[in-house]
């Protein structure tokens, strides 16, 4: 039997661009959740600072003026993961949503990752 899979990100947003951010969030969620996706979750910072571990701030390298936004997809398996995954990136809806410098996706730290504990 097929495992449950997440692709997971971590980025940091500039302030000014959260709103902006949360619509074209809302609007992808909405296509990868239409193409199969069992879950769409897009969360932003609000507790941080716990003294002797590391930093989300840190880690995401998120600036002054910046927000980090820890999101998640959750998908029935890898294979359908590269499949939903193949049919939003040819989807028209969400051509150059990312290119309009929201945030920077050359910070962005992404990976693809297998359920090891569903409870």
């Amino acid at each position: 039997m097929d495992q449950e899979y997440v692709d997971g990100f971590l980025l940091s947003v500039p302030r000014d661009n959260l709103a902006r951010y949360k619509e074209i969030a809302r609007k992808a969620g909405e296509i990868w959740k239409e193409h199969g996706a069992l879950d769409y979750r897009e969360c932003v910072e609000n507790d941080l600072q716990t003294e002797g571990l590391a930093s989300f701030r840190t880690v995401a390298g998120a600036r002054d003026n910046e927000v980090v936004v820890f999101s998640w997809i959750r998908y029935a398996s890898r294979a359908e993961r590269d499949r939903i995954n193949a049919a939003v990136m040819a989807d028209p809806r969400l051509a150059g949503c990312c290119a309009d410098g929201v945030f920077d996706m050359k910070r962005m730290a992404y990976g693809g990752f297998e359920v090891a504990v569903s409870v």
